[in-house]
């Protein structure tokens, strides 16, 4: 890969010492191959999504966007600010808490929007909210977090798609599996065309067409990835009688 400068990654911060202890837990336990990566912006704002099946998703979406010189931000369920140590690297590293209430709806503050833009940071949203429901592990329904802050402050929406950390982790497992080192594939696509939606009033029915745009790309990425074709039709837990949240396996 190659990119010219990586201005977030070589300016002092509390990611270095954080870095330290992730970076070397990853590197021992995947082997990331990126495609693609010119699309995450080098500089400037952005939201990045990508697709969410396994709890160790996290850390290998923060190395890889460290190792393309960008810090990684999450917008996180605010009780976890709340533990010992945890809430202090969240706070020091500029993670964006947000109440389970409002992730329900993917909602992020106004202030940490702003600062976002204000500052030219960028921030990873899952837009699926939680771990898919959908039994192959392929994108679900998505909520309109990801893309109504690209609209409201017209950021580029990155569609992302990776594939193969289940071979660390498991869906909902509970132990790691760090031999043989799983091959983690993940690829960027350009920004989503948001075009057709600005300038119109941002009712529930355009978040709602602008997130599935959103899925269809981070869907057709996975697809690359995984070489078949994922079902018709989108995964929706309400209708399967599953809940937002927790496991439903």
């Amino acid at each position: 890969m190659s990119r010219r400068s990586k201005p977030e990654k070589y300016s002092p911060s509390w990611f270095w010492p954080l870095g330290g202890l992730v970076v070397p837990f990853i590197r021992a336990t995947t082997k990331l191959n990126f495609i693609d990566d010119r699309y995450l912006p080098e500089r400037g704002s952005y939201v990045l999504a990508p697709n969410h099946y396994t709890e160790v998703d996290p850390f290998v979406i923060a190395v890889a966007v460290w190792r393309l010189g960008r810090a990684p931000r999450f917008l996180t369920k605010a009780s976890l600010f709340r533990l010992p140590m945890v809430g202090w690297m969240f706070t020091v590293t500029g993670q964006i808490p947000v109440e389970r209430a409002a992730m329900s709806r993917s909602a992020i503050p106004l202030e940490a929007a702003e600062e976002l833009v204000e500052k030219g940071r960028g921030v990873v949203i899952y837009p699926e909210g939680t771990l898919t429901r959908e039994p192959d592990m392929w994108p679900m329904r998505g909520k309109t977090g990801a893309v109504r802050l690209a609209l409201e402050h017209d950021l580029p929406l990155v569609p992302m798609a990776q594939w193969g950390s289940q071979g660390l982790l498991p869906r909902y497992g509970k132990k790691l599996h760090p031999w043989p080192r799983a091959k983690v594939d993940l690829k960027f696509g350009p920004p989503v065309d948001l075009s057709r939606f600005k300038g119109r009033p941002m009712d529930s029915a355009l978040l709602a067409d602008a997130t599935e745009l959103l899925m269809q790309h981070i869907t057709a990425l996975l697809e690359e990835l995984r070489g078949e074709k994922a079902p018709a039709g989108r995964w929706d837990p309400k209708t399967k009688g599953q809940t937002e949240t927790g496991r439903f396996d």
